[in-house]
């Protein structure tokens, strides 16, 4: 007989309970109430204020009816990066906590199924999405087309997740690393190719998702409706059969980190560092590598907008716009919680014959390589795909990466002394803050640096070309400002333990 963690049934009441268990956790839940009430308005202005929008040309109508169809395949293929980047989904309990509890696999689906909004990008989309739909639909017939769309979006996260569980087990497997790897290169050099050689546009027409747009506003949406409906029951379903695979599976490659025998490196010739700054530096760039779950989101983060700027040929005004997003999602890796990467080392770091400076400014540093790699890969696929650009957009360009790499460093060391958490990071599913923190984080610097971006771009068509360093020189001394505040309060002996005892507590 089956235990009750094994049924749809079971799993379901895990699920309620564990999503009352983390409610009841959160810090401050006046305002994840607020957010929450925040995000379904928004949600709601989305789906019927562009349905009511006059005086827009028609030829614009079109280009926005056209791209329907390709828009609801990168919902879709969102959600499979999303889920092979996390590991099949991400994780209601951390997996430390999870031990002493009967969870079962079927409950960790679930559950990777309901966190899957709280990613940012995931919302953006579907915002998007029902904007789109509002906008070529026009008001009658605009409740049935968003239920289309709603349906459609939860298809498409539930099949997506069936492939992220499916390419963890394949991952778990002797050969399964390279055997993902070559797969996905392969595909990324396949959409590459055809976008090069503008083939994408009749692969788009050919998908289903083509005859889904034509049935928005018309009179069949009920059926369509129905359809997806039975078709979401069949893919959460299906979901299962993955999940229990690659969770009863060893994760080879934490297995592998935690496992492995190191041979102890020569210590790091200081130049430009001191011998105790560049040892520290050292040691935190091996915690970042080391990680499966830091590297293979760094490597996600840096080649997926490249790939972008390249195959669509994206203009330089789009590209102002990359690396703030870039360094943003690095920032949320771990940067927002800087210090869980060491979790109960932490103690052991802070045992260490070297100055609480050296600490700080070796993570700082760290953090600030990483945000620099994954927002610097956008800006040279860009240069690569249009050429050179003007010296005006130069400037710009190079004063708003700079802008944005120390703004967001500086909000995330920030974040990181003034609010920590105990987290384990060993898993790939795992992120560095509870699931609602970490959706506001995602939203304030993202709002952020694309205001910042936006700015830079209206810089670079004005022929000043002061004037984007001049931006430039206030936003430094802003964010330089916030810095050295993180900076004095992490040098404080009682600010300090209480961030060594809060992350080494995970």
């Amino acid at each position: 007989m089956r235990s009750s963690t094994e049924t749809w049934r079971g799993a379901a009441t895990d699920l309620r309970h564990l999503m009352g268990f983390r409610s009841r956790s959160v810090r401050r839940p006046r305002v994840a109430a607020v957010s929450l009430v925040m995000v379904v308005a928004m949600t709601v202005l989305m789906a019927v204020a562009p349905a009511w929008l006059s005086g827009i040309p028609a030829d614009r109508l079109d280009l926005v009816e056209a791209a329907l169809p390709a828009a609801l395949a990168g919902f879709l293929l969102l959600g499979i990066g999303a889920s092979m980047g996390g590991g099949g989904g991400r994780e209601l309990l951390p997996r430390e906590q999870a031990v002493i509890h009967p969870i079962g696999p079927l409950t960790e689906h679930l559950g990777a199924l309901v966190l899957a909004p709280l990613n940012l990008a995931w919302l953006l989309q579907a915002w998007a999405l029902l904007a789109t739909t509002a906008l070529t639909v026009g008001p009658h017939g605009l409740l049935g087309a968003q239920v289309v769309v709603l349906l459609w979006v939860v298809l498409a996260t539930a099949a997506a997740q069936v492939v992220g569980w499916s390419v963890e087990g394949v991952r778990r497997t002797r050969h399964g690393v390279v055997v993902i790897r070559s797969v996905t290169g392969a595909a990324a050099l396949a959409l590459l190719a055809g976008q090069v050689a503008g083939r994408l546009d009749d692969l788009s027409a050919a998908l289903p998702t083509a005859r889904l747009a034509d049935s928005l506003g018309g009179p069949r949406w009920p059926l369509v409706a129905a359809l997806l409906l039975v078709l979401v029951v069949g893919a959460v379903a299906a979901g299962g059969v993955p999940a229990r695979w690659a969770l009863g599976l060893p994760p080879r490659e934490e297995l592998r980190v935690e496992s492995g025998v190191h041979e102890a490196r020569p210590a790091p010739t200081p130049r430009l560092l001191g011998a105790d700054l560049a040892l520290m530096r050292q040691l935190d760039r091996g915690s970042v590598w080391r990680s499966v779950g830091m590297r293979r989101g760094l490597i996600v983060l840096a080649a997926g907008p490249a790939l972008v700027a390249l195959g669509a040929g994206l203009s330089w005004d789009t590209v102002l716009i990359l690396p703030g997003l870039g360094a943003s999602g690095a920032a949320l890796l771990y940067g927002v919680n800087a210090w869980c990467l060491d979790g109960r080392g932490t103690l052991w770091r802070e045992s260490l014959p070297v100055a609480p400076s050296a600490t700080f400014d070796a993570r700082t540093l760290v953090t600030a390589e990483c945000l620099v790699l994954v927002s610097g890969v956008p800006v040279l696929a860009g240069a690569i795909r249009n050429g050179l650009p003007e010296r005006q957009v130069a400037i710009a360009l190079v004063a708003c990466w700079v802008v944005v790499v120390v703004q967001v460093l500086a909000i995330a060391m920030s974040w990181s002394v003034r609010r920590p958490y105990a987290v384990d990071l060993r898993s790939p599913r795992a992120t560095p803050a509870p699931h609602a923190a970490m959706f506001g984080y995602a939203l304030r610097l993202s709002l952020v640096t694309t205001v910042t971006g936006m700015l830079f771009v209206g810089a670079s068509s004005v022929p000043i070309w002061w004037l984007p360093p001049a931006f430039a020189a206030l936003f430094l001394l802003r964010s330089g400002l916030r810095l050295r505040r993180a900076r004095r309060r992490w040098l404080d002996a009682p600010a300090r333990a209480e961030i060594a005892l809060t992350v080494s507590a995970g």
